[in-house]
């Protein structure tokens, strides 16, 4: 999961060298940390939060397949 969620957000940032992630992992749950550059936070947040739901949601999509409940924080 945190593979997918660093070639989206490299795939949308100017400084692709920034992103960093790191995954947490619970018993049930995974928490996935992606942060980048402060200059780039608009980028991957989106106007009103679209792009960032929308990562979520492709993420949560993967995570079907192994029973798994994720989450996406995106911190500075």
């Amino acid at each position: 999961m945190g593979e997918l969620v660093e070639i989206i957000a490299k795939s949308l940032v100017d400084n692709p060298d920034a992103v960093a992630v790191n995954e947490v992992e619970g018993t049930q749950s995974v928490i996935i940390e992606l942060k980048v550059a402060p200059e780039d936070m608009g980028k991957v947040i989106g106007k009103q939060g679209r792009i960032a739901k929308a990562i979520r949601t492709v993420v949560k999509a993967a995570a079907i397949k192994d029973n798994k409940r994720v989450n996406v924080e995106i911190i500075q």
